[in-house]
């Protein structure tokens, strides 16, 4: 079968999930999803967290690499205006009132993971002396890189570049501030995550991310699953113990409403802790 006989069969599949899910077939959407997958193991669309969202199979750890990034690129050229004028969001806003609220920093480096076109970046641009921005998208790098808001820049999963980057001149550099302002609904487990960036923080350094949550009753004990937009929710009670288990102090945890799905408010959390 050709490439392009194999890319119309998958997105047959994949078309077919969503007509069946939007009609409220759920167990035909499922078995069309599964096909697209199977078509596709590296799940450039995404169909395991939809399988997810409707309770066909468990979420998955976190969201395929491959779906995350070919999404992004694909939205790269209109994505401030999607994310701030259609979506409301405004975290790397809140995050910096939270840092003045609290008095902390200045920060003399900064690592800004999931960091987009630079939204994060500008938003701290005054209480940061160096910034290393990381994002999958190698098109959304290049708008950030445009923007000349970071000394470095690099594609890449934000877990593995805090495990395995290392610099020319600093084997193993550390920061004092990681920020995180839409990378958790992402992720789904979060252990690894917070691990791998009390490693990378120097002693009483600053860890801020954002989450996006659902009422207890929805989340019915599960400590995040995939939530009705297709992005990751997870519940306070596992975030705080988890930050806990991985060394950090919380210093803030305030409700806040991350952005909006079709004009209805997103709740989540805007998060600071400190390297115990």
């Amino acid at each position: 079968m050709t490439d392009d006989a194999e890319n119309e069969e998958l997105a047959a599949a994949y078309n077919l999930g969503l007509e069946f899910q939007k009609s409220g077939d759920l167990a035909g959407a499922a078995r069309a999803f599964r096909e697209a997958l199977a078509l596709d193991p590296q799940d450039t669309g995404g169909v395991s967290i939809r399988l997810a969202a409707i309770g066909a199979e468990t979420a998955p750890e976190k969201m395929p690499d491959a779906y995350v990034a070919t999404l992004f690129d694909q939205h790269a050229d209109v994505f401030d205006e999607i994310l701030v004028d259609e979506l409301g969001y405004c975290v790397p806003l809140l995050l910096r009132d939270l840092v003045q609220r609290l008095d902390c920093g200045p920060f003399s480096r900064m690592l800004d993971l999931g960091c987009g076109t630079g939204l994060t970046g500008m938003a701290l641009a005054d209480c940061t002396s160096h910034r290393t921005g990381v994002d999958l998208s190698e098109r959304i790098i290049e708008l950030a890189y445009d923007r000349e808001v970071y000394e470095d820049l690099y594609v890449g999963e934000a877990v593995e570049f805090l495990q395995e980057f290392e610099d020319e001149e600093e084997a193993r550099p550390n920061w004092d501030l990681i920020a995180a302002t839409d990378v958790f609904p992402y992720l789904g487990a979060v252990e690894p995550f917070l691990s791998a960036a009390a490693d990378r923080l120097e002693e009483k350094g600053y860890l801020a991310f954002s989450t996006e949550t659902l009422p207890n009753e929805i989340l019915n004990g599960r400590s995040y699953m995939v939530g009705p937009g297709n992005r990751f929710a997870q519940a306070e009670g596992y975030i705080r113990a988890s930050l806990s288990n991985a060394g950090f102090t919380i210093l803030a945890m305030e409700p806040i409403t991350v952005r909006l799905e079709e004009g209805v408010p997103v709740p989540g959390h805007l998060v600071l802790a400190q390297k115990s």
